[in-house]
């Protein structure tokens, strides 16, 4: 190949080479007649070269070599070697490397060059690649660039400056002054010059924001003038005057109306006047129009503003262009927590998103719609929610059955035929049974539901794991049949042992299943009365299992039938169920409180007999005032006797106080009182009258325990230890 071949051969030869291989020989060979003409004293043909060389960089190709042959032409006097020699420097220099430091001196004095094409190609230079030390060296001509009277050099020393200010955010104080002085200008490049360079002035610098709140009249006005100004063609891109100003403009609107009434209020009226007039039908129109949106929801803005910028989400939606659609979905998204009433205006549009062929328009939808999700319309936005996880993608399922509460709750509830079920998270299954306990309202309905969703199809684990977890802590509001929410469905002992030993039989579930369904197992034999020795010969099946996890579970259950079976029974009281126990040896005991402090007064008989009356004062369901409530014998063993006597201090707070006794013949010494009770109720425990129990009773040891129930959740159990 000719050492001579202009740029366009070079291009052919290289676009003609039909393998790889022969490509890089093409370059290669030309690379060195590159170089060697470099090497020349007397080179004429040096921009000729050096954009040759340009191109073969543009393919990938190393093109290092030319670095220093562009800082001798940036020096040329020639502007087409100067104009090329700058090109190359933008190409292949950076500020990281020490060549760019040798270019600095030429920079400089070409900025205060005659001509304003050279002066132009030094700005851009500087703006491209200019490091901090080139950028501190040349501030100062740079503001004087911003002051000159020639438009074009304004404009491009404008966007230099704000590099400089990237780079060295110290010196955005120096460009203040002339920055705001182009607001005065009437070229649009210098103004969006201006706008730019303000825009990033105050993003940097609190005090700057300050200072340019004050120029938001001006920037009204630019506004206004460019939107009721006549056709310019100039300026007019598809109808809308100078839509990349209006949009800057808008945004730097946007930054200084944040957190400010007064600048929001400067600004409102043009808003108004923006978001009506724009043409909606062609692209440059909703850009404008979404800028606008962003500004109006971002500042201190009129409620009525802001229903408008809702509204023209709204018709975003409707738009053909799935770009529009996703970025109004994404700008409800961000707003749907605030402006909830007028997001929730466009469900219907937005829910018809979830129909689009666009999998990121799908998945937006989605999540707008689980986020529109509230207790209004929950069964309203079910059926299409429903239907949509009939048919989509896996991960979609995913996102579905772990998002909002109100839909994590009853997509997992209400799905029982593999909408859902089988694509939950880890996650899902924690995250659902917290939400079940702290909903005490609707552990009836839960249950029932999740009972008959067992019932039906016990394939999808997570659902089967919160089934049984719930059965085994509310198996009694199953049994007995009643639910507001839900249809009445009798269920016996019986029924939910059947349920529970079909999942623990079931090859299709897993080991964690099978531990939910075992626990639940064990959890029922509190809670039932004539299926105890079942449940016993359920759980010890498992004590030989393979499954590590299940044994365990299983011995430990089995060692509770076998060494504290003693202190289990049921008795009636009141037509309620009422657990309590009492222990051979001072070790455990318990003593059921039935609902001291959550107790309701629905069960409540009419017609009691009168030796219950001092119960009903003790458990606080006395319709009347109660009477003072009687000293209870807890326990009694081996000489020692602990009484318990309850003093209801309030709605939520219980004072119990606790009497031990020694009535044999020997002192006892160290003796002390423990209690537990539940999570959801606390509990503080005064110091005790002393640690000594003397011998046939003649001092006692007192120890009060004060319990609150903030929530008032139902206590069941207090659990004493001597």
């Amino acid at each position: 190949m000719s050492l001579s071949v202009p740029l366009h051969e070079m291009i052919r030869a290289i676009r003609s080479a039909r393998t790889q291989c022969e490509e890089r020989g093409v370059i290669q060979r030309e690379c060195a007649a590159i170089r060697a003409q470099f090497r020349q004293a007397d080179n004429g043909g040096r921009s000729h070269n050096l954009a040759k060389l340009l191109y073969v960089h543009m393919l990938g190709y190393p093109a290092h070599f030319g670095q220093m042959e562009c800082v001798r032409m940036i020096g040329s006097p020639r502007y087409s070697e100067k104009r090329v020699g700058y090109l190359g420097a933008m190409m292949l220099l950076d500020e990281k490397q020490d060549a760019s430091l040798l270019i600095t001196n030429s920079i400089k004095n070409d900025l205060s060059h005659s001509n304003q094409y050279v002066q132009s190609l030094a700005l851009c230079t500087l703006a491209c690649m200019g490091s901090a030390e080139m950028c501190r060296d040349l501030a100062s001509e740079i503001d004087r660039l911003l002051r000159a009277s020639n438009s074009f050099i304004k404009k491009k020393a404008a966007l230099c400056a704000v590099h400089i200010v990237r780079k060295v955010q110290d010196l955005g104080e120096l460009f203040a002054p002339a920055a705001r002085s182009l607001l005065t200008e009437k070229n649009h490049g210098v103004l969006h010059g201006a706008v730019v360079l303000i825009t990033e002035l105050c993003e940097r610098n609190p005090e700057t924001l300050k200072q340019f709140r004050q120029t938001v009249p001006d920037l009204v006005q630019i506004m206004k003038g460019l939107v009721i100004s006549s056709y310019s063609p100039d300026h007019d891109v598809a109808g809308v005057s100078d839509p990349f100003l209006q949009v800057r403009i808008l945004r730097l609107l946007r930054i200084l109306g944040r957190n400010d009434e007064a600048a929001s209020d400067a600004m409102n009226d043009l808003l108004a006047q923006v978001a009506t007039n724009t043409d909606s039908t062609k692209t440059v129109g909703n850009a404008v129009l979404y800028e606008t949106v962003l500004t109006v929801l971002d500042i201190n803005s009129e409620s009525g503003l802001r229903v408008l910028a809702v509204n023209i989400l709204g018709r975003f939606l409707l738009n053909n262009d799935r770009n529009i659609r996703y970025i109004a979905m994404t700008s409800l998204q961000k707003i749907v927590g605030t402006d909830h009433n007028a997001v929730q205006r466009h469900r219907g549009t937005i829910v018809d998103c979830l129909k689009d062929q666009d999998a990121s328009v799908k998945r937006r939808a989605l999540e707008l719609s689980l986020a529109l999700v509230s207790a209004s319309n929950i069964r309203s936005m079910m059926k299409e929610l429903l239907l949509f996880l009939s048919s989509c993608p896996p991960e979609l399922r995913s996102q579905a059955a772990s998002g909002n509460v109100h839909i994590h709750c009853m997509i997992v509830l209400h799905t029982n035929t593999g909408s859902a079920g089988g694509d939950v998270r880890d996650e899902t299954v924690p995250n659902l049974i917290q939400l079940i306990t702290n909903t005490s309202e609707l552990h009836c309905y839960t249950v029932h539901k999740l009972y008959r969703a067992l019932l039906t199809d016990i394939s999808q684990q997570s659902l089967v794991q919160v089934a049984c977890w719930c059965i085994g802590e509310y198996g009694e509001l199953l049994l007995r049949g009643e639910c507001q929410e839900a249809e009445p469905v009798q269920v016996s002992e019986d029924d939910i042992l059947d349920a529970l030993e079909t999942v623990l039989q079931s090859h299709m579930s897993s080991p964690a299943t099978r531990a939910y369904a075992l626990t639940a197992t064990m959890k029922l034999s509190t809670r039932i009365t004539d299926n105890v020795d079942r449940i016993r010969s359920i759980v010890s099946i498992y004590g030989s299992c393979i499954d590590v996890e299940l044994q365990q579970r299983a011995v430990e259950y089995n060692a509770l039938f076998k060494k504290y079976d003693h202190m289990r029974y049921v008795r009636k009281i009141i037509g309620m169920e009422v657990v309590a126990s009492l222990p051979v040896c001072c070790n455990l005991q318990a003593y059921d409180l039935l609902d001291l402090l959550g107790g309701s007064e629905e069960s409540l008989q009419p017609s009691l007999a009168p030796s219950r009356g001092d119960l009903l004062d003790l458990l606080g369901l006395e319709a009347t005032p109660p009477a003072p409530a009687p000293t209870v014998t807890v326990y009694e063993k081996n000489g020692v006797t602990v009484t318990l006597s309850c003093e209801k201090q309030s709605d939520s707070g219980l004072t119990v106080t606790l009497t031990a006794s020694n009535c044999t013949d020997s002192d006892i010494s160290s003796f002390t009182l423990q209690a537990a009770v539940p999570k959801s109720v606390q509990l503080h425990m005064k110091a005790p009258s002393g640690d000594f129990l003397p011998s046939q009773g003649t001092a006692k040891v007192t120890q009060m325990v004060v319990l609150s129930n903030p929530n008032k959740v139902g206590l069941r159990n207090l659990w004493l230890h001597t």
